[in-house]
């Protein structure tokens, strides 16, 4: 009786890892300059990542398969991937998250605005809910139900890619201070709820010093 071994060479591995790497970073290039993400054909990403088509459909056997892929390697690539575990993580969240954003723009808007990058966040939504909700919850556990969802919302919010590019367009702001502008609104807002005053009470500026003089 004979036994057939398999055999996996390191080696294949390694082409294999980075085969699919310079796939990627090829989309990730084609990013900047295409008016329409969707648009990027699977030609153009083999041309741009110095390779045969059938070599890019060996790797990804659809563009979706492709694209699939490529978001959750961008969030890794970016390192801002909004995880938060406590009211800390997101209080300072958008104030780290943002300047990254600003560095892969093009990318960014495209998880923004192309079917696949609003298809792999709708896919997210749930899951990040309950991992604000539960960041949360040490802080609003004395609010009433409706206070809390209410603030988690507006956390949710906050710290997104959303709330970073309608700070920088409708806004006039860098990366850098759009995270300082989300980051002290959740400040005042989860301050405002915890305490038990209205968002209105809040003063609109936090306390400068001034020489009236």
């Amino acid at each position: 009786m004979t036994s057939t071994r398999s055999y996996n060479s390191p080696l294949r591995e390694e082409q294999a890892r980075a085969t699919r790497e310079a796939i990627l970073s090829a989309l990730y290039a084609l990013m900047d300059s295409a008016a329409a993400p969707d648009a990027i054909g699977m030609e153009a990403i083999a041309q741009e990542a110095g390779l045969q088509r059938r070599t890019l459909f060996r790797h990804f056997a659809t563009k979706d398969d492709l694209l699939a892929a490529f978001w959750p390697w961008l969030n890794a690539k970016i390192g801002a991937s909004p995880s938060p575990r406590t009211p800390d993580d997101i209080l300072d969240g958008p104030r780290r998250a943002f300047p990254r954003f600003d560095a892969h723009e093009a990318a960014m808007r495209a998880a923004l605005h192309s079917r696949t990058g609003r298809e792999m966040r709708a896919a997210t939504v749930e899951g990040r809910r309950l991992m604000f909700s539960q960041a949360l919850a040490p802080v609003l556990a004395d609010c009433p139900p409706a206070e809390a969802r209410k603030a988690e919302a507006l956390a949710h919010l906050l710290f997104s890619a959303s709330a970073w590019e309608v700070l920088k367009d409708y806004g006039g702001l860098s990366g850098a201070q759009a995270g300082e502008t989300a980051s002290w609104a959740l400040d005042v807002i989860l301050s405002a709820v915890t305490s038990g005053r209205s968002v209105a009470d809040v003063p609109s500026h936090p306390e400068e010093t001034r020489d009236d003089k």
